[in-house]
This record gives structure tokens, C-alpha cells and sequence, in this order.
């Protein structure tokens, strides 16, 4: 079983970054606004679910191989941030599939197969939760005790982290849905989210 202070340290980490702006957030966000949080429940699926490998892959073989390559880290670390701040200006620019379309209509048919694979690849995709899981998840693993249960234990929290956030930016994205009735707000919309996309991306760069 973990150590209980190690879970007092755990917890608020990685509710911490759960809760910053990244891919998967700013996707359920975006999503909350065009078509409402229910449907937005698929991609969170798909998403819990590439959360779910990324962190397995970062404490059973990944992260050995990076802390044995520190370089290899910094190189994706870069490549991360530089992603994260290309995703921004995209967004910035009302381009890309993060980017709020400008007429409500083209997400609404989106299917739910397509929101679950959507999320399950942002998820596997995204630099910082790579980042983050590679950097901070190993150091709470204890080597003394089994790797199963702590494991489940410590990706249980990080899913029930995730899915309260993802809920919040959902529910924050369908407030903010009257926003989107003029083409000028859904830009200025684009510039916010676009802004703290490129802001994560300088985090994970200079961090």
C-alpha cells in the first residue's frame, strides 16, 4: 500500500496539473461550448483511456529509458512545447481541429466513435501529459512493495483528477456557449484558448 504521506504529496500535484491548460482540456472545453457536456462524455472516455496508457508506459519502461538518456527528455520536452505552441498559433488563427468553428453546425454530427478516438488521441499524443507522468509519476512508485496495486491506486486518482476537470472545462465551455452567436466572439474565443495553449507550451519549455 502507499505511503500516506506520499498520497498527501500525490494528490494535490496531480489535481495541480490535471488542471492546467493542455490538449485534453482545451479539447473538452471546446467541445463543452459546440455540443454540449453530455456529448462531450465520449471523448472524455477516450480520453481516460490514453491517460491510462500513457501513464502505465511512463512508469514500467519509458521513463528507465529516459532517466538512463536524460537527453532524450529534454529533446521531447522541446518537441513538446514546441507542438503545444504551433497547436496555440493554430488555434490563434481559428485553424485546426481545436480551433472553435465559427458556425456551430460543424461539430454537431460529429459521431461518438469519432469523439472517443478523437479524445483516446489527444491523450497519446499530448507532450505534457507525457511530460509530466515521465517526471513526476516514477518518483511515488516504491520498489519494495508490489507495482500492481500502487499503480492502480495512483492512476485510479489521476483518472478521477482528470475527469472532474475535464467536467469543469466542459461545464465552463456550454456557459460560455452564448458567447458564440457572433463570428467575432468565436475568434476572440480561439485568441484566449490559443494564448493559453502557447502559455503551456513556454511552461513546459523553460520548466
Amino acid at each position: 500500500m502507499l505511503d500516506t504521506s506520499a498520497l498527501f504529496i500525490f494528490i494535490p500535484t496531480f489535481f495541480f496539473v490535471s488542471l492546467t491548460p493542455g490538449m485534453c482540456m482545451t479539447l473538452a472545453l471546446t467541445l463543452g461550448m459546440t455540443i454540449g457536456v453530455k456529448r462531450t462524455l465520449w471523448m472524455m472516455l477516450g480520453e481516460l483511456v490514453g491517460v491510462t496508457v500513457v501513464a502505465v508506459s511512463a512508469v514500467i519502461g519509458i521513463a528507465a529509458i529516459v532517466l538512463k538518456y536524460p537527453q532524450a527528455f529534454i529533446v521531447m520536452k522541446t518537441l513538446g512545447a514546441l507542438y503545444l505552441a504551433w497547436v496555440g498559433i493554430q488555434m490563434w488563427r481559428s485553424r485546426g481541429k481545436l480551433a472553435i468553428p465559427e458556425s456551430l453546425e460543424m461539430k454537431q454530427s460529429i459521431s461518438a466513435k469519432t469523439l472517443i478516438t478523437q479524445g483516446f488521441i489527444t491523450a497519446i499524443a499530448n507532450p505534457k501529459g507525457w511530460a509530466f507522468d515521465i517526471a513526476l509519476l516514477p518518483p511515488f512508485i516504491n520498489e519494495s512493495i508490489p507495482l500492481a496495486p500502487q499503480l492502480a491506486i495512483l492512476v485510479g486518482l489521476m483518472l478521477l483528477f482528470e475527469t472532474v476537470c475535464m467536467l469543469l472545462y466542459a461545464s465552463g465551455g456550454k456557459t460560455l456557449r452564448h458567447l458564440l452567436l457572433k463570428p467575432s466572439n468565436v475568434r476572440t474565443m480561439n485568441r484566449v484558448a490559443g494564448t493559453l495553449m502557447i502559455g503551456v507550451g513556454g511552461w513546459l519549455f523553460v520548466g
